[in-house]
């Protein structure tokens, strides 16, 4: 049986083009609504002092119960892009532990995400 052979960099580029593709396609979908319904691109709003992670959660929760907004869109669109750099690590821990067999680089690469997933709920 042949293996086919998947290259770690492009899947990682692959990874953080999507992200930040998304996170660019969702703000400015917000802003362009923004725009229609209030004539500017200017928020009238602070960002909570939080961590990542409670900011990202607390966007899902209002997303799913709540009807869209524009507000919503740019805050998801942030979101992601803050996310986009922990997928990246998740996505190589997952090569290196199903693709490239390499045990000793997946446990390393383990470490860093829950460090990185630490830092989302404290820091």
């Amino acid at each position: 049986m042949r293996r086919v052979h998947v290259d770690v960099e492009a899947v990682v580029g692959y990874t953080l083009l999507t992200g930040v593709l998304l996170s660019l396609g969702l703000i400015v979908v917000g802003l362009a609504w923004h725009w229609a319904l209030w004539g500017t691109l200017q928020f009238d709003y602070t960002l909570p002092a939080t961590s990542v992670g409670a900011f990202i959660v607390s966007d899902v929760q209002q997303a799913a119960t709540a009807a869209a907004r524009p507000r919503l869109l740019v805050n998801l669109g942030i979101g992601v892009l803050m996310l986009t750099p922990y997928v990246r690590v998740l996505v190589s821990m997952l090569y290196f532990l199903f693709v490239d067999r390499n045990v000793k680089y997946a446990v390393f690469t383990g470490v860093v995400l829950g460090t990185l997933t630490y830092a989302l709920f404290v820091g």
